[in-house]
């Protein structure tokens, strides 16, 4: 070796050793965890979470060196909240070992760090059951505790398992404000129990509810999906509990208030499981969240964590923020003339996007034209409005098919026999029974696992788009999928079929957006919260069918803490926004109230016929006076854009008055008050929240007029209006 080689060896050695720096510390999580046989505490920078002798799991949430919780387990014995049902009788009599828990790193669902503690426990009337309680807290969702409960059979006897409960919860709001009595809260329910019914609604002293979660209710049309959390807060904190897994899980999270007036909420499942020696069941991933304000934060929560998962959710694009006119004001029996005749006066109000909807079809599953439109006349309509320079969706239920049983809810007629179902009976669902299993309004389905149903699906997703032209879908009726027991499908379990609703959305979504990208792809759960399952899977949420303008307001906001701040949510169509005679066969919807959905963020739509309409819906033509109504609405809409800022969560509904929305665009702040039920004029101050210091014009920009300055630092004007006040904040 050369004297160079030598030195270049010596120098390159020294040069590395005198370069080697420490390795740096791993980042440990700053969540601390004191295990005592009394209680086990989590500590979290927002929040404390106990895990009681009983096995009751309570929030706290620290606000201001307080610490406040609504958890009131004290009031009922015992009070585990984990516990089975076997032969009838609830063996909730674990004993916890408290004092010798299994405390470790976590960082793989949730985030890189946080701590899992893993308790074991074996009940003492039922020696054969034992039970394994895992919970887990991540520095990234402080205000969020999650837990999994496994059971084991370790006796020598096979288990029925016919129910599991899961965190149970006693919520009291004394404990925050003693002036108040124990049920004196505000609730969210995301399940879609029924047709019109109340997703948020103040508790009361008979207050129950079902929240059956991915169940098709026999009887109800309105049934199925859901989002698997329920709320309850009140002006000081509030609590949430809920299902964390990524797939849709039948399950059912009831809640009463009891005797002693306290609210009684807890996850329930029928897991139809025979524990045979050795056998392992164990729950869904559950949680509890504190927070502070209303549902918004929990249902963010919930969003954030289904991301941290895996959960991906679409990105909207131009097209999802354009204000809609829908054919629905014709009703079933629509003529191709009276959709042809109606675009001069979208052209005139500046209305760019349309939905043909239903009637067009004859046969559900086959989704084919009616014999006096037929596909000619399905693409003269498309070819007519774009050649006036609008788009048009297309109205469609996916999954379902006609099978020639029951009753068609629209027009009354019985259900005839879709063809694709006489010809691939095989792909149909089946029930317990070897029947047809019934999906939303009595129709059969095809189930979604099956890989030859999801190709046809992706087939007919190009026949509308490709074929016909259309710009996208108002995919409806959009509930749950049953289980599924048809053996020729080969499941591993019947709730494969469950499981597998959203991928037919996604199919529909992904081949939508690859033929056609700015097109729209929204999916209507009739009058009821969204399914889980196919939620990431449209890129224009909808308040579907709401029954008056509150619904409005609040699905809005809801879907904007499912979606995101700038989700493109249609606020359906403005005649909603007030109705007589609501879900009966002499509906009259005659709402005009565009500031719902204007000024809370919503992307308006209308029904409205001109020149022609139906005897049914007759309230819902365009007359001259509404048209300046409608035209004044739509130009301050497309001026604002506000669908497309940013929605800011500053007021906790049902604790501050006025009822008010704060939107953020384009370095100004929008704000939406609105007067209580019954009480339409309001004289008093509004508090303009989220603004930084310095000095403000205030415009009512619905009337343009100058309502003068405002100072950021105590932002608060005194006004009187009548109904709604919508208010654009500029800084000087």
């Amino acid at each position: 070796m050369s004297l160079i080689a030598m030195f270049g060896v010596v120098a390159a050695a020294g040069c590395q050793k005198s370069h080697t720096s420490p390795v740096p510390a791993q980042p440990r999580s700053a969540i601390t965890i004191d295990a005592r046989a009394a209680g086990i505490s989590i500590n979290t920078s927002t929040a404390k979470f106990e895990v009681l002798p009983s096995g009751y799991l309570r929030g706290y949430l620290k606000l201001d060196s307080r610490q406040l919780t609504l958890d009131d387990p004290a009031a009922k014995s015992p009070s585990d909240p984990d516990y089975l049902v076997i032969a009838g009788k609830e063996i909730r009599d674990f004993d916890l070992d408290l004092a010798h828990p299994q405390i470790s790193d976590v960082g793989h669902r949730l985030g890189p760090l946080g701590k899992r503690i893993e308790i074991k426990s074996v009940s003492k009337t039922m020696p054969a059951m034992e039970k394994t309680v895992t919970v887990e807290v991540y520095d990234n969702f402080p205000s969020l505790a999650l837990t999994t409960v496994r059971y084991r059979n370790i006796g020598a006897a096979a288990v029925n398992l016919e129910a599991v409960i899961a965190q149970h919860h006693d919520f009291n709001a004394s404990l925050v404000d003693p002036a108040v009595r124990p049920f004196a809260m505000w609730s969210f329910h995301g399940s879609s129990e029924k047709w019109g019914k109340d997703d948020v609604v103040l508790v009361s002293k008979t207050f129950s509810r079902a929240n059956p979660m991915e169940q098709v209710m026999k009887g109800n049309p309105g049934t199925g999906g859901g989002i698997p959390v329920v709320a309850f807060w009140t002006g000081q904190m509030g609590e949430a509990i809920g299902q964390l897994e990524t797939i849709p899980i039948a399950l059912a999270i009831p809640v009463h208030v009891g005797s002693d007036e306290r609210v009684e909420a807890a996850i329930e499942l029928k897991p139809e499981q025979i524990l045979q020696p050795g056998d392992v069941y164990s729950t869904p991933v559950s949680f509890l969240s504190v927070f502070l304000g209303d549902f918004y934060e929990p249902l963010r929560m919930y969003s954030d964590a289904l991301g941290a998962q895996g959960w991906k959710i679409a990105k909207p694009n131009s097209a999802d923020y354009q204000a809609n006119w829908c054919g629905w004001g014709y009703d079933l029996k629509f003529t191709s003339a009276q959709m042809l005749g109606t675009i001069p006066k979208l052209q005139e109000l500046g209305l760019k996007w349309t939905t043909l909807d239903a009637g067009w079809f004859k046969i559900r599953g086959d989704w084919m034209p009616r014999a006096d439109l037929g596909v000619e006349g399905i693409r003269k309509i498309v070819d007519a409005f774009h050649a006036a320079g609008m788009r048009i969706t297309l109205w469609w239920i996916p999954i379902v098919a006609e099978d020639g049983q029951g009753i068609d809810i629209l027009d009354n007629h019985p259900y005839k026999f879709a063809d694709i179902a006489k010809e691939h009976p095989d792909w149909l669902m089946l029930d317990k029974n070897g029947n047809h299993a019934r999906m939303t309004s009595g129709l059969a389905g095809l189930c979604p696992a099956v890989p030859e149903v999801q190709e046809y699906y992706r087939q007919l997703t190009k026949r509308f788009i490709s074929d016909w032209g259309f710009d996208g879908h108002k995919l409806d009726f959009a509930y749950a999928v049953p289980p599924c027991y048809n053996p020729k499908h080969h499941h591993k379990s019947p709730n494969d079929s469950t499981q597998a609703m959203g991928e037919i959305y996604k199919i529909i979504f992904q081949t939508t957006r690859a033929l056609k990208p700015d097109s729209i792809t929204q999916s209507c759960p009739c009058g009821t919260p969204p399914n889980m399952a196919w939620l990431p899977f449209i890129d224009q949420a909808v308040t579907a069918d709401p029954v008056g303008s509150a619904q409005v307001r609040r699905r809005i906001k809801m879907y904007k803490a499912l979606l995101g701040p700038n989700a493109a949510v249609y606020g359906d169509h403005v005649e909603l926004t007030k109705i007589a005679g609501a879900n009966s066969s002499n509906e009259q919807d005659v709402g005009r109230d565009f500031a719902s959905t204007v000024g809370v963020g919503g992307v308006p739509g209308t029904k409205f016929t001109y020149p022609d309409y139906g005897p049914k819906l007759k309230n819902v033509y365009l007359t001259p006076e509404k048209e300046s109504v409608w035209k004044k609405w739509l130009e301050i809409y497309n001026d604002k854009m506000l669908s497309q800022g940013d929605f800011r969560d500053l007021y906790t509904y049902g604790y501050d008055f006025p009822e008010a929305y704060a939107v953020e665009k384009d370095g100004k702040m929008y704000y939406a008050f609105f007067a209580p039920t019954g009480a339409p004029d309001w004289n008093g101050a509004v508090e303009l929240r989220g603004l930084s210091p310095g000095t403000y014009k205030v415009t009512d920009y619905e009337n343009n007029r100058d309502l003068g300055i405002v100072d950021g630092t105590n932002a608060k004007i005194a006004t009187k209006f009548h109904e709604h006040l919508l208010l654009e904040i500029e800084k000087k």
